[in-house]
């Protein structure tokens, strides 16, 4: 894809950047996925990392969660490498993520899956983590409604919700969600992505990485394009919309 009006765009606009990543190389064994990636997340954005199936964004969103080891590059949260870093101590530094598929703890109550999310705070006695749990289920009215049941007899909107919250649980600074509309009926899509609005005006900053292109870029303020693990465009949210190149490939027009 060539975009006609994109140019790189690498400030964040809130001025302060949170998550800076530069040369990133990263891959599965002999198997190189991401190539020279480099993106920045500014304190307070929505940043949305869009891509085809394979372009590279799970791998990304793991690599900086810890699950992956960078084969090169640096990954920098609040000034400081998280590169290779175990992953328990990327989410003790303040970053979440909700992965592709949801993958709840189905044997498990909804209650049980919130509280897993918290394990780091509980080892250390966090008597917050109840008062989290409330604002959980005041986020997600369903899974109050639920906090019993396992979460396998959960639909695939209520585990979306569960996913969220399991990670909320941890107290993120940056959330990072992979294709949070996977596998969704429009009208909860819709919910989700009001939720992920929502949590940001409440100062969580947020990395999204999506191939419903249209629904990321109406609550992000940045995009990045990303096409066989490398970036073929970044800009401004609103400059990727108008872009004929973006509409044709990722947005129907």
């Amino acid at each position: 894809m060539r975009c006609g009006r994109t140019r790189p765009f690498s400030r964040p606009i809130s001025g302060t950047t949170m998550l800076e990543i530069a040369g990133l190389n990263a891959g599965y064994g002999r198997i190189g996925v991401l190539k020279q990636l480099a993106l920045t997340v500014g304190s307070g954005e929505i940043v949305a990392i869009l891509g085809a199936n394979g372009a590279g964004k799970t791998t990304l969103l793991r690599t900086i969660s810890g699950l992956i080891a960078p084969i090169a590059g640096r990954i920098e949260f609040d000034g400081a490498s998280i590169a290779g870093r175990a992953a328990e101590r990327i989410v003790a530094a303040g970053v979440s993520m909700v992965p592709e598929g949801r993958r709840v703890f189905a044997p498990l109550t909804v209650r049980d899956n919130l509280t897993m999310g918290a394990y780091l705070r509980l080892r250390a006695r966090d008597r917050a983590v109840d008062d989290d749990l409330a604002s959980v289920f005041a986020l997600f009215p369903p899974l109050a409604q639920r906090a019993g049941q396992l979460a396998g007899a959960l639909s695939g909107g209520e585990q979306q919700m569960l996913a969220i919250g399991r990670a909320l649980m941890a107290r993120p600074r940056l959330l990072m969600l992979d294709e949070p509309s996977m596998g969704l009926a429009p009208l909860v899509v819709g919910e989700i992505f009001r939720t992920i609005e929502r949590l940001n005006q409440q100062g969580v900053t947020i990395l999204l990485a999506e191939q419903n292109a249209r629904m990321a870029l109406k609550v992000a303020q940045r995009g990045y394009i990303l096409e066989s693990g490398a970036i073929v465009a970044a800009a401004p949210a609103a400059t990727l919309r108008a872009d004929p190149a973006v509409q044709q490939a990722y947005l129907g027009v």
